[in-house]
């Protein structure tokens, strides 16, 4: 197994919440050198959450990413159903669904199980993170870190930074993401960070442009893949992602930046048929 001389993740790092976000956040720091605690919320998302990392772990042995064998790597993996699992970490990242409650609650919970040196971030892609730094006992040493669907493949990390947020947790968040080998930009907090504001805004006209019957879903697309080198079309992106959460993050951005952001009728219409892209089978394309 190969160890990394210049060890630029942290030693040890927790994430909350297995689904395939954390699992791939969980995967990333693996393979990057650290051991990783993995917290769910049942035995069930536990052994699920641990079927998830030991497969992403297996394709990338089975691509040669990585020496060793399935064993040694799966054995720096801990999935407990404990928050106090969290303990000996020096990083844990929040990947909850994003509900403010729900990324409050979980938070909190976090901070107190770990030690009072250690960092905490949230995965989220919208929330603010100085609201949720709001909620918490050492808020400058929390951020957030937005990562990108499927984590493995994705070369992006966003690095949220809080109006608390300490300049060393700046620092040391950059060196962890390159260390993961992705690169990061950091932004400041606010509504929808760079890439869920400017994602959701050319969404939102592809829509429209539907809407008014400007052009049919797969030419819009591909005007965007081959003339713009999008490497998948806004309206496809928003069947994976799911018009639901899309129509949700619209929803949030125009409360805080305005009417730019209302969400098309089209848009509300689907998400009342349920026809919310990949998940149902059927959104503005049929799966």
């Amino acid at each position: 197994m190969t160890e990394h001389h210049e060890r630029t993740v942290p030693a040890t790092v927790g994430v909350l919440g297995g689904g395939r976000m954390g699992a791939g956040i969980a995967h990333g720091f693996l393979i990057s050198g650290a051991r990783v605690v993995v917290v769910e919320v049942s035995a069930e998302a536990a052994v699920t959450a641990k079927e998830r990392i030991e497969s992403d772990l297996a394709k990338s042995l089975e691509r040669g990413k990585l020496d060793g064998n399935l064993d040694e790597w799966a054995e720096r993996l801990t999935v407990s159903v404990d928050y106090s699992a969290f303990q000996p970490c020096e990083l844990v990242v929040e990947a909850v669904p994003e509900l403010w409650d729900l990324k409050v609650s979980s938070l909190k919970a976090i901070e107190e199980n770990i030690g009072e040196s250690a960092w905490l971030a949230s995965n989220t892609s919208s929330l603010s993170i100085n609201g949720l730094a709001g909620e918490l006992q050492r808020p400058e040493r929390f951020c957030g870190l937005h990562f990108f669907n499927p984590v493995p493949a994705s070369k992006l990390v966003e690095v949220v930074l809080g109006e608390k947020t300490s300049e060393e947790l700046a620092a040391l968040a950059l060196t962890w993401v390159q260390g993961l080998n992705k690169t990061p930009v950091t932004v400041n907090d606010a509504p929808g960070f760079a890439s869920s504001r400017l994602g959701v805004a050319i969404a939102l006209e592809a829509i429209r442009m539907v809407e008014d019957g400007v052009a049919s879903p797969e030419d819009i697309d591909n005007a965007m893949v081959l003339g713009y080198k999008f490497p998948v079309g806004p309206l496809a992106l928003t069947d994976i992602v799911g018009l639901d959460v899309r129509l949700g993050i619209a929803e949030y951005l125009a409360s805080e930046l305005g009417e730019r952001f209302e969400p098309p009728q089209l848009m509300r219409d689907m998400v009342a048929r349920g026809e919310l892209g990949r998940k149902s089978g059927k959104g503005f394309y049929s799966y």
